[in-house]
């Protein structure tokens, strides 16, 4: 398992969103490309990008999320209001490695699913559920659709990895839902990437024993902005707790 730097881009700052919330904002840098220097000197082996003019204000930034590839020569991923296949090509011209799609496999499928198949292995979905459903559109809207019924339909497109989210733990440093992500790994049989909640090494390690069932990367943000932990003593951990398997 790995840990994964968030970089959070919104307005030319890396940010950090509340349960996605925009009013409640907290700015970190001004130059997302410092940061992910800064990740990348510290030892992170990719990096999840969010670009949250796409998302909050359907405004892509290629250029914004190009400056930050090029300024690291570790992979990078993007995600973040994508929903069609001219931003999935712009990104992917400006050198993004893995896209990553929400909102648009339940709204636009046709979409996540020729993108699938235009560039295998390099097309997530993000999963983002509240008690257990799926949620879009920023997280403001929750659907009848179950997290894991959109695990196994996307599976069916070819796609590979899901980054599954709860959101009621995005940004409040409370923990992962462990018992979620189990599932969605247990039940798909996907590649899965925990996001939403990690706040320590111990959450770390709780989800490196999880990593038997597909959970290999786990995405960080506050925690790693706040100085709950570092990249180092993260690996140390997790390194800790493959040793002691």
């Amino acid at each position: 398992m790995i840990v994964v730097p968030a970089i959070d881009i919104r307005h030319g700052q890396v940010v950090r969103l509340r349960q996605g919330r925009s009013e409640e904002q907290t700015t970190y840098g001004h130059d997302p490309a410092e940061a992910a220097r800064r990740w990348e000197a510290e030892g992170a082996e990719r990096l999840h990008l969010v670009d949250l003019d796409a998302a909050i204000d359907a405004a892509p930034q290629p250029e914004a999320v190009g400056a930050v590839i090029a300024a690291v020569a570790i992979p990078v991923e993007i995600g973040g209001g994508l929903r069609s296949l001219e931003v999935a090509r712009r990104y992917r011209d400006v050198g993004a490695e893995r896209l990553i799609f929400g909102t648009a496999a339940v709204t636009h499928p046709e979409v996540v699913e020729e993108a699938s198949g235009l560039w295998p292995g390099a097309v997530a979905v993000a999963i983002d559920a509240r008690s257990g459903r799926v949620t879009v559109a920023g997280w403001k809207e929750d659907t009848a659709l179950s997290a894991l019924e959109l695990g196994e339909r996307v599976k069916a497109w070819g796609v590979e990895r899901v980054q599954y989210t709860d959101v009621s733990r995005d940004g409040t440093l409370d923990g992962p839902n462990l018992d979620a992500i189990a599932d969605m790994a247990r039940g798909t049989g996907l590649r899965v990437t925990a996001a939403g909640g990690v706040s320590t090494l111990d959450d770390l390690v709780r989800l490196r024993a999880l990593e038997e069932l597909g959970v290999d990367e786990a995405i960080s943000g506050k925690a790693l902005y706040d100085g709950c932990f570092t990249l180092a003593e993260a690996r140390a951990a997790l390194a800790g707790a493959e040793g002691g398997r």
